[in-house]
């Protein structure tokens, strides 16, 4: 299992979390007795960026490598520098608090930290406390992680 860790100037003033991120087909080869448990492909990221103006997991080009994920599609995107079209992956678990969700993971340069975005957010039932910049449980479901269908 590899670690990514940001230096402590990367991490001011920024919400960060602890996050497991697994190879879905790997998770899937081993329930059926194909590969043992031990080479299921998994990355812990020590401190993740929690952005809520991502949309999805966005996970730097070494890590997606290091996961054995394969490209999926293209995608165009606009972010702060403009337009262009990135990658996306195969969908990986994500596991943050205990709590999971599968996830397609959107690729970025190496420079770029690990980003979770709105989409794992609401499938885990986060939300940002920005004053404690941690990561919690939505207050209108008490914490617990409940999926809304309305």
């Amino acid at each position: 299992m590899s670690t990514i860790t940001l230096t402590e100037n990367e991490t001011m003033d920024r919400v960060t979390t602890e996050a497991l991120v697994e190879n879905l087909k790997d998770l899937w080869d081993a329930q059926r007795g194909m590969i043992p448990l031990g080479n299921i492909r998994r990355l812990e990221v020590t401190n993740a960026l929690v952005d809520t103006g991502a949309t999805t997991l966005v996970l730097p080009t070494r890590l997606i490598r290091q996961l054995g994920l394969n490209k999926t599609r293209d995608k165009t995107v606009i972010s702060a520098n403009g337009s262009g079209v990135i990658g996306i992956y195969e969908a990986v678990r994500l596991t943050i608090q205990g709590r999971d969700c599968v996830v397609e993971v959107m690729e970025v340069p190496d420079e770029i930290p690990a980003l979770i975005g709105q989409i794992p957010l609401e499938m885990l039932d986060f939300v940002v406390d920005p004053q404690g910049r941690r990561l919690i449980g939505n207050p209108a479901h008490g914490g617990e992680q409940i999926l809304e269908l309305l």
